[in-house]
């Protein structure tokens, strides 16, 4: 039943990235690459500017999904999380976060239930703006850099990470969508994985 939220929507994805050309494919947006990935799994695109967002709406085993993917520039993400599940009803269980995460080498993926920001921005905005950090996230590895620095997220994936990423990510859509589906249990048992370093 839909009953008792508004329009329906009873889980948020939310993808994160920066927008513009000069981000895409950038490690920091392995959130995006992802969504990109969803949007072939579920037939839809992401093109109704709503909530700071691109967003589309989907069926997911009965149950409405909205799919955003914030235009707020990763450090504010919270900002467009925040205001849609707000606008929708949506507990912060039922808000599914894709992000990237430099712990974790290229074509992981990480199932979580809750935790820490781990040092993203991203995240540290929407546990800011939804008040928990008791939220469900995908995270995709994109490796760590030799020497730290910015240049590192925003760079390119170029040969075997960017086969592996491509895999990642569809795998995140699955797992999203498993995720609703079937459970948290089933979802990180069936998708979490850590590729070899």
């Amino acid at each position: 039943m839909l009953l008792g939220r508004r329009g329906g929507v009873e889980w948020i994805i939310a993808f994160l990235g920066n927008p513009g050309s000069e981000y895409e494919n950038t490690r920091h947006n392995a959130g995006f690459m992802a969504g990109a990935a969803m949007e072939k799994l579920l037939d839809v695109k992401m093109t109704r500017l709503r909530h700071r967002a691109l967003t589309a709406r989907a069926d997911i085993a009965g149950r409405g999904v909205l799919l955003m993917e914030p235009q707020t520039y990763m450090n504010l993400s919270g900002e467009s999380v925040g205001e849609a599940a707000r606008f929708y009803k949506v507990p912060p269980e039922h808000v599914i976060v894709v992000s990237d995460e430099m712990a974790l080498p290229p074509g992981s993926i990480r199932i979580r239930q809750s935790g820490s920001a781990g040092g993203h921005n991203g995240l540290k905005s929407i546990i800011a703006h939804l008040g928990t950090d008791a939220f469900p996230r995908i995270r995709l590895g994109i490796g760590e850099p030799e020497h730290t620095g910015v240049d590192w997220v925003l760079g390119k994936f170029t040969g075997h990470d960017a086969e592996a990423m491509a895999s990642a990510c569809e795998a995140a859509a699955k797992a999203a969508v498993s995720y609703i589906k079937d459970g948290p249990d089933k979802a990180m048992s069936r998708y979490n994985r850590r590729a070899p370093g």
